[in-house]
């Protein structure tokens, strides 16, 4: 998969942009057939060798963090957060309720995304050198022309709203990349996803300091692709989120599917060259499909490192207030979002906006902290900041 896809899109508080390129094509096991069993690590070699880039399918994103879930037709633009390109309404849209996406891919320079919002629909089209945005919302058009020494480069499209959901593909990436000693890699009960058999790759990890409780990837019994994420928050009794297929086909779309005409009446933009290595399209933001573990990756709005607290699943990322001062009047900025101001409880060090998997904690001065732990793990890591 050519990496720039996960990023044509600003990762203002969501997840890594729809991801494609991933399943060999061929038959599927039927329904009745069992799969074979297989080792942990087994499994973890099916899922690491699959490679063919074409299907297509529908793919279904479901959070239940316990956030108050956006009213229809709210906007979902306002003060923006370190390094975001959108709102607190942007963020609660992402972590509550359900979002649907349609999957087009044909080799590593033919993909599209059709995002199906609740009153519009989000398109982002990549051909060859040419990559387009649409949003029925207000009918408007973007394109880009992508230069051949940018492609494996990350690409941003200024105003462009992004997808609010993440492939199973980049979010088996995200937590096996947290797995280490500290997390026990089991195979549980044979699955289905999509009509196709799967292993269900289970990753628990040995503490009691992180809100994690399991997170179960369905991988395919016959490619190794990553068909859903399961994520398991403690003492919940169903999934706090999961992202999967709900239809699949490993046939290669129709090549129509990749064109694109701007409807009558948009508006049409052209989007400047995109930047090379060290433009500020990476977020900060934690996020089902940006997890605590990639803090190396993450940059304050103004190019900063964060401080890293803890290891693997209890790891808390703590961003510095901004300079100048700046910091109280960011922090009373964002707290004016009605949305925000809601899902958040005023604790001694600012607001903690607290959901069943992850935590944010917005303090008094500007200052963010976020991880997968309970509360006090980040209000600690305030105080000793």
């Amino acid at each position: 998969m050519n990496r720039a896809w996960k990023r044509w899109v600003p990762a203002a508080a969501v997840p890594a942009m729809i991801a494609a390129g991933v399943l060999v094509g061929s038959i599927p096991a039927r329904a009745g057939d069992p799969l074979p069993a297989k080792s942990p690590a087994e499994v973890l070699t099916l899922l690491g060798q699959h490679s063919a880039r074409t299907f297509s399918g529908t793919l279904e994103q479901v959070s239940d963090l316990g956030l108050p879930e956006l009213p229809a037709g709210a906007p979902t633009s306002g003060p923006a957060s370190p390094g975001s390109a959108g709102g607190p309404a942007s963020i609660i849209e992402l972590l509550t309720g359900q979002h649907t996406a349609r999957i087009f891919a044909d080799g590593p320079a033919k993909m599209r995304v059709q995002v199906m919002d609740r009153l519009a629909e989000r398109d982002v089209i990549w051909r060859d050198q040419d990559v387009w945005f649409y949003n029925s919302k207000d009918n408007s058009a973007a394109h880009l022309s992508l230069p051949a020494a940018a492609k494996d480069q990350p690409l941003q499209a200024p105003d462009q709203p992004a997808p609010s959901i993440a492939t199973p593909e980049d979010l088996a990436a995200k937590f096996l990349a947290n797995a280490d000693s500290s997390t026990a890699v089991t195979v549980g009960p044979e699955t289905q996803v999509a009509g196709r058999s799967a292993y269900s790759l289970e990753l628990a990890p040995r503490t009691d300091g992180t809100l994690l409780e399991k997170v179960a990837i369905a991988v395919d019994g016959q490619t190794g692709m990553p068909l859903r994420v399961t994520v398991s928050a403690r003492g919940q009794a169903k999934p706090v989120f999961q992202a999967g297929f709900t239809s699949l086909s490993l046939a290669a779309p129709e090549d129509a599917a990749f064109n694109f005409a701007a409807p009558p009446g948009a508006t049409l933009k052209e989007l400047p060259a995109p930047s090379m290595p060290g433009h500020p399209g990476k977020s900060g933001m934690v996020t089902p499909g940006h997890m605590p573990g990639d803090a190396p990756e993450l940059q304050h709005h103004d190019g900063s490192k964060p401080a890293v607290t803890g290891t693997g699943w209890e790891t808390v990322v703590g961003f510095p207030a901004p300079p100048d001062g700046q910091g109280a009047q960011m922090t009373e900025s964002l707290l004016k979002d009605p949305l925000l101001s809601q899902a958040a409880v005023v604790v001694p060090e600012g607001r903690l906006l607290s959901t069943s998997l992850v935590n944010v904690l917005l303090t008094s001065d500007g200052r963010i902290f976020v991880g997968m732990v309970p509360a006090d793990r980040l209000q600690a890591a305030a105080g000793a900041a």
